[in-house]
């Protein structure tokens, strides 16, 4: 059977990453396939939105390295809270270097990233070394990668054959690569977890070439699993509010997609 009309619960039975299982039960249980793209950059903001949004919301993706005045506190926090809530911690970091140089990135400097981001990601243009040197230290700690196949900007270079290589790569390394940032469902299989940016309701993009979708569209019409959604609940006027309204319709989507099981 088609991976996409399988519920979560369902595909997580056919996970070679016991955090991708994680994942996929995590989002049936408390019913939401919300990331939140907290895009901010003071540690206090961020760690409001984890405490305000968390519980509407399976996935928070940080951007750390934008935070003006990061300390480790603020990362311990963040896994509290977590904790807490019920989500777990996506660093968009787009790991993009030889196998050796990545793997110093990932579990060194001042971020030290491996240990508290569950997930991270990385482009697949340096070719499988990159994933090599990666899960030589996320393994270790029981941590999953995301391929980037396409991203929500115009004029991306990722065309189909680009997509292709990347599933390919990704087949390589089933117990830490769990799925892809894309715009699109690249596979049948089961256990792939797709993630789509650009989400948002209203506004076809921004003058910086973003470009939107809807919950609905993401979900239903081009396979996706999770939605990441950033301005259209940071810019609301209420985002507890705005948040629940993105995750209803994003989960109702989905139940609409697999039968409603």
């Amino acid at each position: 059977m088609r991976g996409s009309l399988l519920s979560y619960t369902e595909r997580a039975k056919h996970c070679p990453s016991a955090l991708a299982a994680q994942f996929l039960r995590l989002m049936d249980e408390k019913q939401t396939n919300l990331a939140l793209s907290a895009d901010v950059t003071k540690s206090d903001e961020l760690l409001a939105l984890a405490e305000q949004l968390g519980p509407a919301i399976c996935l928070l993706k940080t951007h750390i390295d934008i935070i003006s005045d990061f300390t480790p506190q603020l990362t311990k926090r963040l896994m509290e809270l977590a904790k807490q809530h019920r989500f777990l911690i996506f660093e968009d970091r787009k790991f993009a270097d030889i196998g050796n140089t990545v793997k110093h990135q990932y579990e060194g400097g001042i971020y030290r990233i491996a240990d508290w981001a569950d997930i991270i990601n990385a482009h697949s243009l340096p070719g499988p070394g990159i994933v090599k040197g990666l899960a030589e230290v996320g393994l270790t700690k029981h941590r999953a990668l995301l391929l980037l196949a396409e991203m929500s900007s115009a004029g991306h270079l990722m065309n189909a054959d680009y997509a292709a290589n990347t599933l390919a790569i990704a087949e390589s390394f089933p117990e830490f690569v769990i799925g892809f940032i894309t715009q699109h469902a690249l596979s049948t299989d089961p256990h792939w977890i797709y993630l789509t940016p650009g989400v948002q309701f209203n506004g076809s993009g921004d003058k910086l070439g973003q470009q939107y979708i809807s919950p609905e569209h993401a979900i239903l019409e081009k396979g996706n699993d999770v939605i990441i959604v950033g301005r259209g609940i940071l810019a609301a006027d209420d985002r507890v509010k705005a948040a629940k309204k993105y995750r209803d319709s994003g989960f109702n989507a989905y139940l609409q997609r697999c039968g409603g099981k």
